[in-house]
């Protein structure tokens, strides 16, 4: 992995360049012009991991530069700020190091930690240890939370100490609405909260215009998607396999007031199963599936992309919203699902400037 190295003069020229290899990649499918969401230049993730790196009575933020040449070889990187993370996580940074080395409890065989911000500053801290967390621990962790105004989760081998919470609120205006997420420690959320926004924005604009007809989302998460959408549609079905994902989703329904939307725990495969009639059970019963109008899917798959069979079940739908995060594996899907539907609206959110990740949306209509 490379530490990406942050140059805001440079952020316009890095923007162009991805804009121009997706112009390129994707011409094949006959794409609309690509709608650009830039994210800011820098200070924009908010969670980040680093090592804890022990040298004698000092330690330090550690993060490893890999030998292209050779994956083996790795150099240690010492960070004593880093401005791809929140601002947020740069003011705890120093604060938070300073604390540990003149805590001999806390930083005792600590050798990760991991923060997650939003926008609004809260912070939760997790500190991994090669160590048992006892009682004295759990003391010195909650006084370390009222200095820095944080919350701690505490974690080692077959241990997990929850001080306060372990989740923080984000809250994300788009369109005029603020949305409010449940983000829980070590689980899936989007790290670019600005891109995040974007492409909320984004989808809840290339749905308009469906109020009489049901939506159904693949790998739903913790609803980011499903709450901002849920207004545009009659009904939205959700799909998870993750159980924590799950359950923060139900979550986020109740916070947002969302009436509209159910959450389901199967993965895409099963639900394609359900479908067609070939999975029943009680836990599909309860979908009531025949009391659906579907005119559009969301999916927003992991890096490897959809199989052939996903792509012909998405196929089915008369509008198709891909979220990617992987420009390969949605190239590849496109060839498939380009037979059936066109590209209508084609867009780059830069949630990762500084390297080579682009993450995409596309909206499919099916052909007439």
């Amino acid at each position: 992995m490379a530490i990406p190295v942050v140059d805001p003069d440079r952020y316009d020229e890095q923007l162009a360049a991805k804009r121009d290899r997706l112009t390129a990649d994707f011409a094949r499918f006959a794409p609309p012009p690509l709608e650009v969401f830039p994210s800011p230049a820098s200070h924009y993730r908010q969670r980040c991991e680093f090592r804890l790196w022990h040298e004698g009575d000092d330690l330090y933020y550690a993060m490893f530069e890999v030998d292209p040449d050779d994956p083996r070889q790795k150099t240690v990187v010492r960070l004593d700020d880093y401005p791809v993370a929140s601002r947020r996580i740069n003011e705890l940074m120093p604060r938070l190091r300073e604390r540990l080395l003149d805590n001999p409890v806390l930083r005792h065989r600590l050798f990760q930690v991991e923060f997650l911000t939003t926008l609004s500053g809260e912070a939760l801290v997790t500190l991994i240890y090669h160590r048992p967390l006892d009682d004295a621990w759990e003391a010195e962790a909650r006084a370390l939370e009222r200095a820095l105004d944080i919350m701690i989760i505490g974690r080692a081998r077959k241990q997990r100490r929850v001080l306060t919470r372990d989740h923080v609120w984000e809250r994300l205006d788009v369109d005029g609405r603020e949305f409010v997420y449940q983000q829980v420690e070590n689980s899936f959320t989007q790290p670019n909260a600005e891109i995040c926004r974007s492409m909320l924005g984004w989808a809840r604009e290339v749905t308009a215009g469906s109020g009489d007809r049901d939506l159904v989302e693949l790998y739903c998460g913790n609803g980011n998607f499903t709450i901002a959408l849920a207004e545009n549609f009659r009904r939205v079905l959700a799909t998870e396999i993750s159980r924590t994902s799950v359950a923060s989703a139900r979550e986020n329904l109740a916070a947002n007031a969302v009436t509209n939307a159910q959450v389901a725990r199967m993965s895409a495969e099963e639900f394609a199963q359900a479908l067609r009639g070939e999975k029943g059970g009680r836990r599909v019963a309860e979908l009531d599936l025949g009391d659906y109008d579907f005119s559009t899917v969301l999916v927003d798959p992991p890096r490897a992309g959809l199989d052939d069979e996903s792509c012909r079940q998405l196929s089915e739908y008369e509008r198709i919203v891909y979220i990617s995060c992987n420009p390969e594996t949605l190239a590849h899907n496109l060839e498939t699902l380009t037979r059936t539907h066109e590209v209508a609206r084609f867009a780059l959110f830069d949630q990762f400037p500084w390297t080579h990740h682009c993450e995409c949306g596309v909206l499919l209509r099916r052909r007439t």
